[in-house]
């Protein structure tokens, strides 16, 4: 059966590669694929079959259900609704006011609905890289891609009329995905972008200061780390610029053209007014030389073009900066800032490829020396920022210069936020790496003597100090030692604007540092803090914290898994399995608690065996009782991620749980007695019957059809039905003793369990059929023996139903019942005794009596041991509760129910105890030595053997010694063959059966017997009645020792009974 599961949202293009490189840092990068599977749903269950219609015919509690779950009906398959809400007419103002409220609420809705489309699409994205569709590095840029639409549909829809509260929770949620998209992003530049070496066809000889830094930048690890920050930084910024744009249709440097020519001053100068304030020159040089400023208007006008300059250098944009310049009638200050020719100088691969084969360095560089103009170049850059702010003339222009020669006192003023500032630092620090090594390296410039003066003994006015050949001297002290003092910085409130080192508290801030560091297990305790329970509360099911912090925690810890398969250490691997695995639980907890449980397979899957299974486990109890739909969408979950059997899926020593291991898991809980499940109120019948519908239930677990797209599902459904056939004959058993009682209320577990596998079994796969596995074949063959016995026992209790209703009738009427109603009521007594007779009387297979015995035929001594937990029902129905003096009465009982002949001879030992999990039951478990016929061999009798017959004795009310007319309510029941040491083995389902033979078949000939003389009574004998007599009085049948004293004596009194509305 499959799920319909649409491709991928319309903004999300598989085929865009952005012409990145194609390796990583840990191996070579695969060709991203698009993940466009496309299922469609075909449901071939009858359940999920008969819900459909249901939902059709009723489309209100369908609606309910899809707001209950909205992503149910598609797996995998999000879809993000940018579009603004359309514009509403109003009829009055009343009325408007009502629908302005309804399209507030609306768009905040779609808003939300926006941002939680990023769980499904995040799982569409990781499914696509676990099956191999997507390279890791392509995923990381993805999942920046996802955070970044969604950002910005939450923001299309805030640009309607909202109220204030909900406009601003809305942008924040679209501020903290954004804040995430960052932290994706640097994750790729750190992991996902491979390691790059300077093409050979680019190395020239001789070489060039560039083509030397490039080269130092890519083998140095200090520096590497810098340059990938200063893209990822620069990268943000041009994004930021870029959506800006989108928004507002404007961008940064929209200009006229000259725009930086000074026009003002320059007819102020022709009209030959004179100020001591004002330039009287227009060269560029002027306002520094005479220590005079251009007219307001043309400073602001310059003012204007310098922060938008600025601007463009933060975003990595130097070549649109410079062009902006141009443009503005200003390329003196594009050669100021890109010299060289106009060369990329930034010392980065990729600069080196844009430059290309250009000879215009090496040529300056031949004729004055290499790094000569470089230097020449910082060191004037330095001179212009320092004497630009000590005459104040300009920030934006201060800070221009200053970042061309890593002046980083200067710089800083105009950072005000955190981005910026961490920009500034890091690519001063890295462009003096270069210098200083360019210089000889950190040893020559101790030799020097310059770097071992303290601030108090060098003179930086000193014109020998300030000179280009001591350069970087002058911004060496600014710089941090290392990334743990860069930043330190950030955090300093004295360094840095305020907003900077309040901007380090927040949480992707954070996180970003710590990933800067390479601190990991740091940042996992980090995410983990945040989103764990607090308080000490340790109840790991239940999710805490930010959803959308969860979400991220989660997807990291996979990513970083997946990115450091091959390298975790045993400290570092610890950390992220261990720590990993709690942060993945809760965020799998929380798209359960949302309904998205088509989603917790990807992720629970990827948890350690023990935490996968007790995982799924929980979450199928918990949606026993939902829709069929919901539990299937945890079945797929579970099928398709997870492999079928242990061991059939070993990843790099991780071993996944599976789920034959979930299911058995599941399977064995249900039996259990749930603590507090009785009920004083109600009789111990009706407690069992509800009891034993929750039993079911745990069937439709192995009734789904497997989706065809997972390994050998013929063979997989094939073992699942046959699960199934085998826990629901163990069910039947149970429900068989528990449903003696001569009542119309139907067993409703029983029945529950029938139509579950009614549909599998009506075309059972050729794998089931075909095998000549004996326990198969006698699977089925027990099913088909207790669906005959409740086919037998609804008919039964259908007559007893319509007797009883006759009865009152007539009792309130005071009249006879009409014959009509008689006529009905005999139809289907004779039905009863018809079916019943032919249940009976089956000569070649006989009820619950096997074909073929395989029975252990071990000659060493063999025990066999039976469980059973049981409530203790008094004659009127109510519950008896045990203490310590009735467990003895009972033991006692048992013992008394065997001879002491056969107690010493088989070795019998009873224990009864009050059950630890429900204080109104009790726990018994009988152990005797097997012999043969009963242990070995085929059980001749087909009774069970002494066990078997104990417990009939319980369950018939008939223990010798205990209180008369108390029944034992099975509500679980094992039997097992075990060693002399204790330890059990194989089940000994023979004791079982020939239990429920011991119970059901002397029940079935009494009902059979109150049905033929209420047939005699209304004047309509049935005409197989003596056949009755005869099974059971025939010594060939082997039926009359299956009667209890009592049994035989209620058997006497209907044949009496008979007899006398016979003769009458």
């Amino acid at each position: 059966m499959d799920v319909d599961m649409d491709a991928s949202p319309s903004y999300f293009d598989p085929q865009d590669s952005n012409l990145r490189e194609r390796y990583r840092r840990y191996g070579k990068r695969l060709s991203p694929s698009p993940h466009q599977e496309n299922y469609q749903s075909k449901f071939s269950n009858a359940a999920l079959f008969l819900e459909n219609i249901k939902k059709e015919v009723d489309p209100s509690d369908a609606y309910q259900s899809e707001g209950r779950s909205r992503s149910s009906s598609k797996r995998r398959s999000p879809s993000i609704d940018s579009r603004g809400i359309s514009e509403i007419g109003f009829a009055n103002d009343s009325v408007g006011r009502l629908k302005v409220f309804k399209h507030e609420e609306d768009a905040a809705a779609a808003a939300v609905d926006s941002a939680d489309a990023t769980f499904s699409l995040f799982a569409s994205l990781f499914d696509s890289a676990l099956q191999e569709l997507m390279s890791i590095p392509d995923l990381i840029l993805r999942l920046e891609g996802a955070c970044r639409n969604v950002s910005e549909s939450i923001n299309n829809s805030c640009s309607e009329r909202h109220r204030i509260v909900e406009d601003r929770l809305m942008r924040q949620k679209a501020r903290v995905l954004l804040d995430e998209a960052a932290s994706w992003s640097l994750l790729w530049y750190l992991y996902g972008k491979g390691n790059e070496e300077v093409p050979e066809d680019l190395v020239v000889l001789p070489t060039t200061s560039h083509l030397e830094a490039c080269q130092f930048v890519a083998e140095d690890h200090t520096a590497q780390l810098c340059l990938r920050l200063i893209q990822w930084l620069e990268g943000l910024a041009s994004k930021a610029l870029d959506l800006e744009n989108k928004i507002r249709g404007s961008h940064v440097g929209t200009h006229l053209p000259t725009s930086g020519v000074w026009n003002h001053t320059q007819r102020f100068l022709k009209k030959g007014s004179i100020s001591e304030k004002i330039v009287q020159h227009l060269d560029f040089d002027a306002p520094t030389r005479e220590n005079a400023q251009p007219l307001p208007d043309d400073k602001k006008q310059d003012e204007s073009l310098l922060e938008d300059v600025w601007i463009l250098l933060k975003a990595g944009r130097l070549e649109e900066a410079c062009s902006l310049c141009r443009a503005a009638g200003q390329s003196w200050r594009a050669a100021t800032l890109c010299p060289f020719g106009g060369l990329d100088h930034s010392p980065s691969i990729e600069a080196l490829i844009r430059n290309g084969k250009n000879r215009s360095l090496q040529a300056m560089e031949l004729e004055s020396g290499k790094n000569n103009q470089r230097r020449l170049w910082k060191w004037a850059s330095y001179c212009a920022s320092e004497k630009i702010a000590e005459q104040e003339s300009s920030k934006y222009e201060t800070a221009i210069y200053a970042v061309n020669c890593s002046n980083v006192k200067r710089i800083l003023p105009m950072c005000t936020d955190w981005e910026s500032a961490c920009w500034a630092l890091t690519k001063s620090w890295l462009d003096v790496q270069v210098d200083v090594e360019f210089s000889g390296g950190p040893d020559k410039l101790n030799s020097d003597g310059a770097t071992e003066r303290s601030p108090g003994h060098v003179d930086l006015n000193s014109q020998s100090f300030l000179g280009p050949e001591n350069w970087p001297l002058q911004v060496l002290k600014q710089q941090p030692l290392d990334l743990n003092s860069l930043l330190q910085k950030l955090h300093s409130s004295e360094s840095v604007h305020e907003a900077v080192s309040r901007g380090c508290k927040e949480q992707h801030r954070q996180i970003e540092m710590n990933l800067m560091t390479g601190d990991i297990p740091g940042l996992l305790d980090l995410i983990w803090s945040w989103i764990s329970p607090s308080g000490g509360n340790e109840d790991i099911f239940r999710p805490y914290g930010d959803p959308q912090m969860i979400r991220f925690g989660a997807h990291l810890v996979l990513v970083l898994r997946l990115l450091h398969a091959d390298e975790m250490k045993d400290t570092f691997k610890e950390k992220i399995m261990n720590l990993g695995d709690h942060i993945l639980h809760m965020y799998v907890m929380f798209l359960f608690s949302k309904q998205h449980e088509e989603l917790v397979g990807i992720y629970a899957s990827q948890l350690a065996r023990h935490r996968c299974i007790d995982l799924f486990v929980h979450m199928m109890e918990l949606r026993l009782n939902s829709s069929v739909h919901v539990r299937y969408k945890i079945f797929l979950s579970a099928i398709e991620y997870l492999p079928f059997s242990p061991g059939d899926l070993v990843d790099s020593g991780f071993e996944k749980g599976s789920f034959e291991e979930i299911i058995e898991r599941v399977l064995s809980r249900s039996r259990e007695v749930k603590v507090g499940k009785a009920d004083v109120s109600s009789d111990v019948a009706e407690q069992c019957r509800l009891q034993s519908l929750e039993k079911a239930m745990v069937i439709q677990w192995l009734c789904f059809t497997p989706p065809s797209t997972i390994n050998d599902a013929t063979r997989v459904g094939s073992k699942l039905l046959h699960r199934a056939l085998m826990h629901s004959n163990v069910l039947f058993r149970e429900f068989g003793l528990i449903s003696m009682w001569r009542v119309p209320t139907m067993p409703i577990g029983a029945h529950t369990l029938l139509s579950l596998l009614a549909e599998p079994l009506k075309h059972p796969s050729e794998t089931l059929i075909s095998t000549e596995d004996h326990e198969t074949s006698d699977s089925l063959r027990e099913f088909h023996d207790w669906n005959e016995y409740y086919s037998c026992d609804a008919t039964y209790r259908n007559w007893l139903q319509i007797e009883l209703e006759n009865a009152e009738n007539a009792a309130n009427a005071g009249n006879d019942v009409s014959d009509e109603e008689k006529q009905r009521a005999n139809m289907v007594a004779m039905e009863t005794l018809s079916s019943s007779m032919a249940l009976l009387l089956r000569e070649e297979n006989p009820w619950l009596v096997p074909t073929e015995d395989h029975i252990y035929e071990l000659m060493e001594p063999t025990n066999i041991e039976l469980h059973a937990t049981a409530m203790l029902s008094l004659p009127s129905g109510e519950c008896m509760y045990p203490d310590p003096t009735l467990c003895t009465a009972l033991t006692s009982a048992f013992y008394s129910s065997l001879s002491d002949q056969v107690v010493l001879e088989r070795q019998l030992q009873v224990n009864v105890s009050i059950s630890s999990k429900d204080s109104s039951c009790v726990d018994i478990a009988l152990r005797c030595m097997a012999t043969e016929s009963d242990g070995f061999g085929p059980n001749e009798l087909a009774d069970g053997g002494v066990l078997a017959a104990v417990i009939a004795a319980g369950v018939k009310g008939e223990l010798v010694g205990f209180q008369v007319g108390v029944t034992m309510e099975i509500l679980r029941l094992d039997a097992w063959y075990c060693g002399t040491d204790g330890s059990l083995g194989s089940p000994a389902t023979y004791i079982l059966r020939g239990l429920c033979r011991r119970c059901c078949v002397p029940e079935i000939i009494l009902r059979c017997m109150q049905v033929s003389v209420s047939l005699m009574e209304s004047g309509h004998a049935h005409e197989r009645h003596d056949e009755l007599i005869e099974l059971v009085a025939g010594s060939e049948t082997g039926i009359l020792h299956l009667f209890s004293p009592n049994q035989l004596q209620e058997f006497l009194l209907f044949e009496r009974e008979y007899c006398i509305w016979k003769m009458e």
